[in-house]
């Protein structure tokens, strides 16, 4: 039977995608290669290591799909402020949510968090078709469509194809689209630790020079002490760091963080992950559209991989709704490439800030270095500039969709 859109990959992204079109009046199928089980998730438990730094903008998306209800009652740590500083120098720079107007700067939540509390609502609405541990094994176009061949032997076809499955995408894959791409040789040391002091509802960050290392505040039962970290370092000092004992990467991490929330005191497992740029060349061909990390993957330097996946997902339901409304198709190249041109040009600023900074932390010459430095400095004595990046990290400028406005 002909669906009229498919999405591959039931991520934070995907799900979303598909919570914002349910009552477009569309046959949605949301297929994964997992299982798509809800976990249970006590406040007590231990934190997963992957977690996202949710925008203001995000989080009003998470709303209007009914999503963020669920976030809150699982958890959600808010932060006010966040720190940033060079390890290498004297520059640092100071942001607040008080210097806008706004209560937060945004949430870290666990993607595990996320994920459930969308999937909660999909199977409470069952508008969607879920179809778990379906994992694609063949794409190939038809005369309505395309035509997705299922591991377990089934066939479905549909109009519209949407890649939301992630940075290592079977569908961009096998529909044959084009990337740019390359290894930073670094990679991420992720897991949650406590610390002597409270984090104060700040997310930190200390460019080493070995790469940069963020404190992402997390709250646990009340507990302030708790902080996520993501640790970007060379792979051989990566290799040299999951190697140490509990003790011994406690005291490294601490002394690499400066201390600056005392002594590290626990940690849980850790969790490595090459760090790759990749940018498809498009986002769309005919019956056919890549979001998320199907279509962009970033530094984790700030924590925007989601937001901007999440905008992906916004957007694009925002463009398939306007087609239905004009009686356009939804397979159009004319229609999805409204899709591109709105946020292709977001997604590679954003990509182009967060290489340029990732570049320009790392640069060892004197004159880079004194440059990185009068650069915070600068920015630090300029209310107006960062009161500047304080709304662009909100998500409160730009072409934003309607379900990410205020």
């Amino acid at each position: 039977m002909q669906t009229d859109l498919i999405i591959v990959g039931a991520g934070m992204v995907g799900s979303t995608l598909a919570l914002a079109l349910r009552d477009a009046g569309l046959s949605i199928k949301l297929i994964d290669a997992g299982p798509l089980e809800i976990q249970p998730c006590a406040p007590s438990d231990t934190f997963e290591p992957r977690v996202s730094a949710l925008s203001a903008a995000s989080q009003r998306i998470l709303e209007r799909v009914g999503a963020w209800a669920g976030i809150t009652h699982r958890r959600a740590s808010p932060y006010t402020d966040m720190h940033v500083w060079d390890g290498s120098g004297t520059g640092q720079i100071h942001f607040s949510a008080a210097s806008v107007h706004a209560d937060v700067l945004g949430h870290i939540v666990e993607n595990r968090v996320v994920q459930d509390s969308l999937l909660d609502v999909l199977k409470d609405d069952g508008s969607v078709e879920l179809l778990p541990n379906a994992r694609l094994e063949q794409l190939q176009r038809s005369e309505r469509g395309w035509s997705l061949t299922l591991s377990d032997g089934k066939q479905v076809e549909a109009t519209l194809v949407v890649a939301a499955d992630g940075a290592n995408s079977a569908v961009r894959r096998l529909a044959g689209c084009e990337t740019r791409e390359w290894d930073y040789l670094h990679q991420a040391i992720v897991t949650s630790v406590r610390c002597a002091n409270s984090n104060q509802q700040t997310a930190w960050q200390r460019f080493t020079d070995e790469g940069p290392l963020a404190f992402l505040p997390l709250q646990k039962e009340g507990d302030s002490h708790w902080c996520s970290i993501v640790w970007s370092v060379t792979e051989t000092e990566a290799q040299r760091l999951m190697a140490l004992d509990d003790a011994a990467f406690r005291h490294a991490l601490g002394r690499a963080f400066e201390f600056r929330l005392g002594d590290v005191l626990d940690a849980d497992p850790r969790l490595c992950i090459p760090l790759r740029q990749r940018h498809a060349k498009r986002y769309v061909q005919h019956g056919l559209a890549l979001i998320g990390d199907a279509a962009h993957t970033i530094h984790p330097l700030a924590g925007q991989g989601v937001n901007l996946g999440l905008l992906d997902a916004a957007v694009l339901a925002e463009v398939l709704i306007a087609a239905i409304a004009r009686g356009e198709q939804l397979g159009d190249p004319r229609v999805l490439s409204r899709f591109e041109r709105r946020r292709m040009p977001h997604n590679l600023a954003m990509m182009a800030a967060m290489e340029g900074f990732e570049r320009l932390f790392q640069a060892d010459p004197l004159p880079l270095r004194w440059l990185r430095n009068a650069g915070l400095k600068g920015i630090q004595a300029l209310p107006e500039a960062k009161a500047l990046f304080v709304r662009q990290a909100l998500g409160l400028s730009g072409d934003l969709p309607g379900l990410a406005k205020v």
